[in-house]
């Protein structure tokens, strides 16, 4: 089946390096720093030349950065800073080894690699279109633009439980660092039954979920015998996820619908990596649905990506790759702003949190190879080389983010702390 959303992968989608004297300016002033900053990290950055840079140049083995069109990459990266550098990459006109051990050493340098003085200019950078900002009217279209790509395409890369979201290896399993994809799926499981024991849930449970994906934590809550009403603004997820909930009848409800349309009481509420297409304009709105639908003595249990407080405020006016490409309108919280926000605008407040960002590194390592070793079956689906570049950075980016420790994954779980003394 081809997908209907292949304009993603438009050259107009995608520009060329920019020209004329003011690119060239920016250009030069974006190669002294890209060179300066480099030249102290443990990489190794091959340019067309034959000339090497990076701290350890001469000593093997390190992350390989191939520079295969210089003048390119220093335009776009002049240009467009951090968006032009994954533009140059789904390009061509650099690439690596290994993507995302390249990027960790980067995740792991950020805040350092721009000069404190430059860094003062960032309310001059690109901020996010109007039209990505996730009110009610604007969120369907964010979710279509991602996860209505194509359901063939996920399958291809998800394990058989299709679940889109950090698993949650046991110790064993991860041994040596590195988990294996026979033991993905009971992972993904395992995640699933820790939220749904952090809220409660059992038989004759009214369990609300925020963000279906594909029906997998429908369908074990349903096993568990509760009653689920789970919401989601793709068309295509709600296809697969109510042909898979159909042997549940009236247990399982499926429905395209906004958090903020849902009405009822729910004795348990589970959202699982949602927040993150929220925004932080919308986190009153999005913890004032879960206050008002939460029954007495319910609990919320929800997986959050976060991100450092000082990191995401400086960052929440920024127009991003990430946002440009993969997930429009979407912004990571800090636990902080998690906390903060539920307590200032309802009686909600955290009761426990516990955080695995490696296990997301290794979720998304595991994904990514899968996507790779399946790059003719993506293609065979409509989807050219450049998208699988474009889904290569990334997969790879979002990999360096956990391994690097600049991002983290958690559960956290709240509830009225009047009604649970």
């Amino acid at each position: 089946m081809t997908s209907s959303c292949l304009d993603t992968t438009s050259d107009d989608l995608l520009p060329p390096p920019p020209t004329g004297w003011q690119t060239r300016v920016r250009a030069g002033g974006a190669a002294i720093l890209f060179r300066h900053a480099l030249a102290r990290l443990p990489l190794r950055v091959e340019f067309p030349d034959g000339s090497v840079l990076g701290a350890g140049s001469r000593q093997e083995p390190l992350p390989r950065m191939i520079i295969r069109d210089a003048e390119a990459f220093y335009a776009r990266l002049g240009q467009h800073g951090l968006i032009g550098f994954g533009e140059s990459y789904t390009a061509g006109e650099w690439t690596a080894t290994d993507p995302a051990a390249v990027l960790t050493v980067l995740a792991a340098q950020l805040p350092r690699l721009i000069p404190g003085a430059l860094q003062r200019f960032r309310s001059l950078l690109p901020r996010p279109p109007a039209g990505e900002i996730g009110t009610a009217a604007q969120a369907r279209s964010n979710i279509e633009h991602h996860y209505d790509l194509s359901n063939e395409l996920f399958q291809l890369f998800l394990d058989e439980t299709l679940t889109y979201s950090s698993a949650l290896f046991t110790a064993p399993e991860l041994a040596g660092g590195r988990a294996r994809w026979e033991h993905l799926a009971r992972a993904q499981q395992r995640k699933i039954d820790r939220l749904l024991d952090a809220a409660g849930v059992g038989p004759g449970t009214r369990l609300l979920e925020i963000g279906t994906g594909w029906g997998e934590l429908a369908l074990r809550a349903a096993a568990r015998g509760a009653r689920v009403h789970t919401v989601t603004l793709s068309a295509r997820q709600l296809t697969l996820a109510r042909a898979r909930a159909a042997g549940y009848g009236e247990q399982v409800r499926v429905e395209l619908c906004d958090y903020r349309d849902v009405r009822g009481e729910f004795d348990a509420i589970v959202s699982v990596e949602m927040i993150e297409a929220v925004g932080f304009r919308h986190w009153p709105a999005y913890f004032e649905c879960l206050d008002r639908l939460l029954a007495p003595g319910g609990r919320v249990a929800v997986q959050a990506i976060t991100m450092p407080d000082d990191r995401m405020r400086a960052s929440r006016h920024t127009y991003t790759w990430i946002q440009k490409y993969i997930f429009p309108g979407g912004f990571l919280p800090s636990t902080e702003a998690i906390e903060t926000t539920a307590a200032r605008y309802t009686r909600l407040r955290v009761r426990e949190r516990a955080g695995f960002g490696p296990h997301y590194a290794e979720t998304l390592r595991l994904w990514r190879e899968r996507f790779d070793s399946r790059a003719a079956e993506v293609g065979a689906l409509g989807f050219d080389a450049r998208f699988r570049r474009l889904w290569q950075f990334y997969l790879a980016y979002s990999e360096a983010g956990f391994r690097s420790g600049y991002l983290d994954v958690q559960h956290i779980v709240l509830d009225r702390t009047e009604e649970h003394p």
